[in-house]
């Protein structure tokens, strides 16, 4: 491992910076709130890989004050430090995520800098903690203004400013992105029956912090079988779980990723211009199929003696016995003491605090569009009805003009933009058209400023001295 290599590279993107004339100059006016304070121009809600990616491609463009707030301390930002438990990433190694169209900025070229090209042939797939390394590295790079440890209670449109409640106090910006991970506009979806329970105590979803090491020798039941379901599973029979039982309510496991059929830049440019009805179709074919879990993820779990996966088996009901819980499926009855949810996430802007004042003006896709009866599916419905630049729109008779400042950079944007706003494939394309979105409307806003910046500007290209009037030579002969 060598630093040389990575100051190296380090100077290599800087130098591909200024050949690009990136940053732009900071153009847009910068305005005070009514408290006096400074105006964020773009507040980015989250600094994982999505807020980190949009928050470069801002400064990249010229809007300077941007500021990322993050719950979490520095370097704790998004999932994979944390609640993912996957031992390397599911994506392909090669893929550029979040470089934004600079070739040096990509994993890669990180990995290759310290490690060299034959230690980069030799990686299958990215180990989960390295990469979670490479985005700090990419943060440190990108000189962002990062708050960490900063909680946003409270979202609230204030005229032409939204005003922010934190737990650091409050901020006034002009637009807003949502950029919260996978949960970032609702949660992890829990079954009825455990929403009753203690939880943390006999259950968690997928998505909370586990103590795995307090699993050894316990009975463990997870439900689902998606990629994090047999993730968490694996981890908890590594950690020493007595027996570690699925439930899944397939009668086989999907084998095959569908979308990646048709995977091309088409699809990643194409999909917002479809109309409703395949845009529809096409998610929920994806649901219906389901993306398999990685093959290495399967083999963690079956590998040990004391895992059993129950096919057809759906969660029935559930009973607490004093620390026991009993689940019944239609084969059998189980006895667990404890049990992790992996059944996926949802989106219910209802559901979320910060959201309070606004969520009733929001469009939703069951506004809009009403699927045939074999594609009915109502957790799309629920999904956020998204204009182009990943903005949100005013449900019918609501006055609601500042949505066009509120963007949803998250999870809950798939159905309506495609996978831009999540996964590592297409995270560059979405920051790169959410950003000149925001920069658009920016320009818009302030363009009787600009108008009068441009009739006031008064640097000279030409001297006067460049050229003789004709005209004026022959009246002077």
């Amino acid at each position: 491992m060598t630093q040389a290599g990575l100051a190296a590279l380090e100077a290599a993107i800087t130098r591909d910076l200024a050949l690009l004339e990136q940053p732009a100059r900071d153009w847009v006016p910068p305005r005070r709130a009514p408290d006096g304070t400074a105006v964020v121009d773009v507040a980015v809600l989250g600094a994982g890989m999505a807020g980190l990616a949009l928050g470069f491609e801002l400064k990249r463009l010229g809007m300077a004050r941007t500021t990322l707030f993050d719950r979490a301390p520095d370097g704790a930002e998004g999932p994979w430090d944390t609640w993912a438990r996957m031992r390397t990433l599911r994506s392909p190694k090669a893929l550029a995520g979040p470089a934004l169209g600079l070739s040096n900025l990509t994993f890669r070229a990180w990995f290759e800098a310290q490690f060299g090209a034959a230690a980069w042939e030799a990686v299958v797939k990215i180990p989960r903690r390295q990469w979670m390394d490479y985005l700090r590295w990419y943060r440190r790079v990108a000189g962002l203004d990062v708050r960490n440890g900063v909680d946003i209670t409270r979202i609230v449109p204030h005229s032409d400013l939204f005003l922010l409640q934190t737990s650091a106090g409050p901020v006034h910006a002009r637009h807003i992105v949502l950029a919260t991970g996978r949960g970032g506009l609702g949660g992890p979806m829990i079954i009825a029956p455990f929403g009753a329970l203690p939880r943390g105590v006999v259950w968690a979803p997928s998505s909370d912090p586990i103590d795995v090491a307090a699993l050894r020798g316990r009975r463990v039941v997870v439900v689902g079988g998606g990629a994090s379901a047999f993730d968490n599973a694996g981890e908890a029979l590594e950690a020493g779980a007595g027996e570690v039982r699925m439930l899944i309510r397939r009668p086989d496991l999907p084998r095959i990723n569908k979308l990646t059929g048709v995977s091309s830049p088409g699809l990643v440019h194409g999909w917002r211009d479809l109309p409703d009805d395949w845009r529809w179709r096409l998610m929920r074919y994806n649901e219906v199929t389901q993306t398999p879990a990685p093959r290495t993820s399967v083999l963690r779990v079956t590998r040990h003696p004391n895992a059993a996966l129950h096919l057809a088996s759906p969660l029935l009901e559930v009973r607490q016995e004093g620390a026991v819980l009993r689940l019944r499926t239609p084969h059998r009855e189980l006895e667990t003491d404890f049990v992790i949810l992996g059944t996926g996430f949802g989106s219910d802007v209802h559901s979320r605090p910060e959201l309070a004042d606004i969520a009733a003006d929001i469009l939703l896709w069951k506004d809009v569009y009403t699927p045939p009866p074999e594609d009915a599916e109502p957790g799309l419905g629920t999904a956020p009805y998204l204009g182009p630049g990943f903005e949100f729109l005013p449900r019918p008779g609501r006055d609601a003009p500042y949505l066009a400042r509120l963007h949803c950079f998250n999870f809950a944007a798939t159905l309506s933009q495609g996978k831009l706003s999540g996964d590592i494939p297409a995270i560059s394309q979405g920051a790169e058209r959410l950003a000149r979105a925001i920069a658009s409307r920016l320009f818009a806003a302030d363009v009787d400023t600009h108008w009068q910046a441009a009739q006031d500007y008064a640097v000279p290209e030409l001297l006067g001295d460049e050229w003789v009037d004709a005209e004026r030579a022959a009246v002077a002969e």
